[in-house]
């Protein structure tokens, strides 16, 4: 279990796992266990009971969140003598590496697809940001992929500003973990959603722009976990791609599918402790605070402890 400062217990509401189960209340499971296959990274066995148990309360949570930012939006909009517009919902979730975000957004986004007004849900990842290899390794910052310093963050700006500024059509870069790189020419375009759910690893960074990326978040989630048990998936998910994804003689990775498994786990370590874990404590840890909703998991990746923000 992760430890807080006073201050920081101060601001949040805690739940337990069965607390927090109970805010469910009649909130529908609108996924299946094939769903689920479907959605779940290679190492997490994500159960319908956890959909159940952790994420339905959320989905309940944020429908009532986003119901009210409508109404507020046409009271603004009402106010100002303007025609009702209805501006997307934007969820942030940030996490260290390998704590499980991408699953998470994935199962958040077809639960909220499914709600009964069935509205259009988009999913962007930071990594579309990050700036090319070329970029990084001129300014000698390969090594530091992931780091705030590693992304444009003009660009993820002005994306964010034109999302919910209501642009027709919003174009991402596309970044490819086959690659390890951001793809030329290729873009993922945004049209109009209702709610926009933007995952990465820094996106509830401050920094020295006057606007920071967050500013345009009306919810944010935090992915806690013990950082021995993040380290133990990191290694455990490296493994599986060493079997699988970096066998594929255009990964970029592919140099290492034929180390030993010790090999293999010296190398994925010496990864973890000297960039992953530098940047979850450096960088990541410290945007906790700024998180609406902190959800801690359990060695087993099962939710633990449930913090909310009080105000």
């Amino acid at each position: 279990m992760a430890e807080y400062k006073t201050d920081e217990a101060a601001t949040y509401m805690s739940f337990d796992r069965t607390e927090w189960a109970d805010l469910r209340a009649n909130t529908p499971l609108t996924l299946s266990s094939r769903d689920l296959a479907i959605l779940r990274s290679v190492n997490e066995d994500v159960s319908l009971d956890e959909v159940v148990e952790a994420y339905l309360p959320l989905s309940r949570l944020l429908n009532l969140h986003v119901a009210a930012a409508r109404n507020l939006s046409s009271v603004k909009d009402a106010f100002l003598g303007r025609p009702a517009g209805r501006p997307p919902y934007i969820i942030a979730v940030a996490g260290s590496v390998a704590v499980g975000k991408s699953t998470f957004a994935r199962i958040l986004r077809t639960l909220i697809a499914r709600w009964p007004d069935r509205p259009n849900v988009e999913l962007i990842t930071t990594d579309g940001f990050l700036h090319p290899n070329a970029v990084l390794q001129e300014r000698g910052l390969m090594t530091r992929k992931g780091f705030p310093e590693s992304y444009d963050m003009r660009r993820m700006i002005r994306f964010l500003a034109d999302i919910k500024g209501g642009e027709a059509e919003v174009a991402a870069p596309i970044y490819s973990h086959m690659a390890y790189d951001i793809l030329p020419g290729e873009h993922q375009v945004i049209r109009q959603p209702d709610v926009l759910i933007f995952e990465g690893l820094n996106v509830l960074q401050s920094g020295a722009f006057p606007v920071l990326a967050s500013d345009f978040f009306d919810f944010s989630v935090y992915l806690d976990a013990a950082e021995a048990d993040i380290e133990a998936w990191f290694l455990e998910r490296f493994l599986l791609l060493q079997k699988t994804a970096f066998r594929d003689e255009a990964a970029f990775f592919n140099r290492y599918k034929d180390l030993t498994e010790s090999e293999a786990i010296e190398f994925a370590r010496n990864v973890w402790r000297g960039i992953n874990l530098p940047n979850l404590r450096e960088n990541i840890a410290p945007t906790r605070e700024r998180a609406s909703l902190v959800l801690t998991k359990r060695p087993d990746h099962t939710l633990g402890e449930v913090r909310l923000r009080r105000m």
